[in-house]
């Protein structure tokens, strides 16, 4: 990889590598290594822990070792290939898994041969070191790669860039920073157009898809190395899993089996599908096994940096029992000392779960295992279903964006503070990509005008005029001040403000969403990085904070805390419940759940495939109508709410509203008349986007939403460090935005955008049409009920648990379940 020594690896250098370590490679390996040496691009989907790594990796070495690929360099050292990871915290781990072959595959250590990391941790001064000379192959992340592109060098130090690998795909493909880094790759095939691209993926449905995208629309090769690989999914069964089950009603009654599971292996990961739930578990496990402090660890994405590395180093020498975590942990580190994963509540979905289970056995040829910890006892269900799922191959897709325009208002600005651009170049190259193939010459004309001027309704201030035209006709950005700006705020990942959580002592301990921090007065107590904490004082986006004694304590919540139910795990629970109907109870899951389900059969009926469970009930609260499409949460939320609007335009009505993966409530503390389900007229997708956005209060939606891409966009500057802007500051400036583009400048298509969004991510509208399509012709299976059933009882606790205290609620839900089973 160097011009001063060659280095220019053979396959059967590759062959007698993997035989000095013991091992032959496999057949998916030396198909991708003769695909790469040949020039080819491709995608490569294989089990976790399989060797995809070593697939591409000596792939790379070969290819930029064949004679053809040899191109001289502009610069005496230059970087020729690229690895690009979607998280930091991998990025480490990988340059060290890429350094390990390249001595013995040179039989010795060679000059130029060299690894490097860049990341948004990298030091300044390491920085500065790969500038004055380039490593060899360099690991980084889209964000980066894009501040790389807003250098104006950047053409001459990344030209000779010949082979770029993009691992876990299918964390990218799916949302913006895919589509920023499909830009990145445009770039980078216009200064080299016999580049050389692949993508790595362990879960996914949509393979030529997500192929087509990495290659925008060239010719490649998909490599499938799934090799039979064992995949245990179990869960753990409660003694009394309950007639009557609502969400969290198991939960932590289930730490002892936890306990028992995790004593009994060398080595755990306990994975939580939230922040809040994870340092639940963690500190009840502590007070469980005190004996385990410092021998059990906590992981997620809000804990400082020093931390993670530390928990993850501990994983990989086999010095930590167990390890809870939350989906920091989900994608490619190499544990392999892990043997037991175990799974708090449903995965959602079935790539999901593959992913985590491929955290244990990760290694060729041992067997993977996942365990259910359910938090409630249809939980269970979704245990044997997600099976069911995995065994048949059946995994989610992941959809691609399509013409996201803060993303390309964002690069043009990164070019121009680069290199500069042509309009015409650029918009060839663009078009280059999955996402914007069919950009049109008007989107493309506003995005420039943006850049140029801000628009009609911008002109007059500096800040929004990024972009000036050179007398040569070149695109630049002039203002020193507004590059540096720009190059601070580079990337599509927009959260919420976050604050540093410090010890008054100094010491960091991570990060926490600032709305949290804003509930909270001085002396209150919460639970953070394992550990029960007191609030001193805020100053200047740090809560400070010291050890505390109390027991009462609240516990952060992120955003993004609910996942819905996943198509192809709902299908699978349908089945499931198809055969219940029959009198199949197979696997234990199905015999422990038996009683609930017959329970809901002799009261009601179970739905299916072909189906739709409907249920009514009057009580004192009212007149309930239960629906199970089960269809997942975000779905729900938009039927329950289109049924409510539909129902009030023909008789005035205020109808309360409970969601959860399975169904939707309706209630009205006044007679409804619930005919109209049955007739199926509600049901209709006549004017269906019209009456979603009646239904919803999609205004202050796409206002959310704006401020996002807003962000996005270069709109709203997050702030230097030190002195971030607060979410309260943000929201003021994105709503001013919207106003005078609302006002303003109508054709703003950023505003369009906005509604766009909130219509595909957030309303889920294809998933929401499709729901009521086989709504419409199914089975109605319609009970009037004289008690809840055990299917209607957890939206009744939904509801409940809006308006109830934590002690109001358990008090309630006891006596319920009191009444409940006396009648059973």
């Amino acid at each position: 990889m160097s011009r001063t020594r060659a280095f220019r690896p053979t396959l059967a250098d590759a062959e007698r590598w993997f035989a000095g370590r013991g091992q032959k490679p496999f057949a998916f390996q030396r198909e991708v290594w003769r695909a790469m040496r040949a020039g080819e691009s491709g995608l490569l989907h294989a089990t976790t822990g399989s060797g995809k790594t070593l697939a591409v990796w000596l792939g790379a070495l070969l290819r930029l070792a064949a004679p053809e690929s040899d191109a001289p360099p502009r610069r005496a050292r230059a970087t020729r290939a690229l690895w690009i990871t979607p998280m930091r915290a991998l990025a480490a781990d990988t340059v060290l898994a890429l350094r390990e072959p390249l001595a013995g595959l040179a039989g010795g250590a060679p000059a130029g041969c060299d690894v490097a990391l860049r990341t948004g941790d990298t030091s300044s001064s390491e920085r500065q070191r790969q500038d004055r000379s380039p490593p060899a192959a360099l690991v980084t992340t889209p964000e980066t790669l894009s501040l790389m592109l807003s250098r104006a060098d950047a053409d001459t130090t990344l030209a000779a860039v010949s082979v770029v690998i993009v691992d876990e795909w299918h964390e990218l493909l799916g949302n913006k920073r895919g589509v920023q880094l499909q830009l990145a790759l445009a770039r980078l095939r216009r200064l080299n157009p016999g580049l050389v691209v692949w993508g790595l993926s362990a879960t996914l449905g949509n393979l030529d898809e997500a192929l087509d995208v990495l290659l925008a629309g060239r010719p490649g090769r998909v490599v499938r190395g799934r090799r039979p690989k064992r995949l245990l999914v179990d869960a753990l069964l409660p003694e009394r899993p309950g007639r009557f089950p609502w969400a969290g009603h198991l939960g932590l009654t289930m730490l002892d089996a936890v306990v028992g599971e995790i004593d009994a292996s060398p080595s755990s990961l306990v994975f939580c599908n939230t922040r809040s739930q994870a340092e639940l578990w963690y500190q009840a496990l502590l007070d469980a096994r005190p004996d385990w402090a410092g021998a059990i660890a906590l992981h997620h994405g809000s804990l400082d940096r020093e931390v993670r590395e530390w928990v993850e180093s501990g994983i990989k020498r086999g010095l930590l029992k167990a390890v809870v975590c939350t989906s920091s942990l989900d994608l490619g580190v190499d544990f392999a000392p892990v043997e037991r994963v175990l799974q708090v509540g449903s995965a959602k979905g079935v790539a999901r779960l593959l992913q985590r289970a491929g955290r244990s056995g990760h290694a060729p040829g041992r067997p993977s295992r996942v365990t259910l910890v359910p938090t409630h006892a249809l939980e269970l269900l979704e245990a044997a279903a997600a099976r069911d799922a995995a065994l048949a191959g059946r995994v989610e897709a992941r959809d691609p964006p399509r013409q996201p325009l803060d993303v390309l208002v964002q690069h043009l600005v990164t070019i121009a503070a680069g290199p500069g651009f042509r309009p015409d170049a650029l918009l060839a190259e663009v078009r280059d990509t999955h996402a914007y193939r069919d950009l049109d010459e008007g989107a493309w004309r506003w995005a420039l005008d943006f850049v140029l001027r801000g628009g009609p309704s911008l002109t007059a201030y500096p800040d929004y005029r990024r972009v000036v035209v050179d007398a040569d006709g070149a695109h630049r950005v002039a203002d020193a001040r507004l590059a540096r700006r720009h190059r601070m705020a580079i990337g599509t990942i927009v959260s919420d403000a976050v604050m540093q959580v410090r010890f008054v002592g100094g010491a960091r301990l991570g990060t926490v969403e600032e709305s949290f921090i804003g509930r909270l007065r001085r002396g209150d107590c919460f639970l953070f990085a394992g550990r029960l904490l007191e609030l001193a004082r805020v100053h200047e986006m740090t809560a400070w904070v010291r050890r505390a004694s109390g027991r009462r304590s609240a516990v952060p919540r992120w955003r993004g805390g609910r996942m819905p139910l996943s198509n192809e795990l709902a299908d699978a629970v349908l089945a499931r419940l198809a055969q219940a109907g029959q009198g199949r109870y197979e696997g234990p899951e199905m015999k422990a759940l038996r009683p609930l389900l017959e329970r809901q059969q002799r009261v009601s009926a179970l739905p299916g495939p072909e189906a739709l469970l409907v249920e009514s009930l009057r009580s004192r609260e009212g007149w309930h109508l239960f629906v199970f499409p089960f269809a997942g949460r975000q779905v729900h939320l938009g039927l329950a709410s289109l049924f409510a609007m539909r129902l009030a335009r023909r008789a005035p009505a205020t109808l309360s509203i409970s969601v959860n993966d399975y169904g939707f409530e309706l209630l009205s503390a006044t007679p409804v008349d619930w005919q109209s389900v049955r007739d199926r007229s509600l049901m209709s997708t006549d004017a269906l986007l019209e009456d979603v956005l009646d239904s919803l209060n999609s205004g202050e939606l796409a206002m959310r939403r704006f401020r996002e891409i807003a962000r996005v966009a270069g709109l709203l500057f997050p702030g230097f460090p030190g002195a971030a802007r607060g979410t309260r500051q943000l929201q003021a400036s994105a709503s001013l935005f919207w106003e005078v583009f609302a006002r303003h400048d109508a054709g703003n298509l950023l505003l369009d955008q906005a509604r766009r969004e909130v219509l595909e991510r957030e309303l889920e509208i294809d998933r929401l049409r499709a729901a009521l399509e086989r709504m419409a012709t199914c089975e109605p299976r319609w009970t009037e009920l004289q008690r809840p059933s055990p299917f209607a009882f957890p939206l009744m606790v939904e509801r409940m648990r809006e308006r109830l205290s934590t002690e109001k609620l358990s008090d309630r839900l006891a006596r319920l379940v009191a009444d409940l089973e006396r009648a059973a």
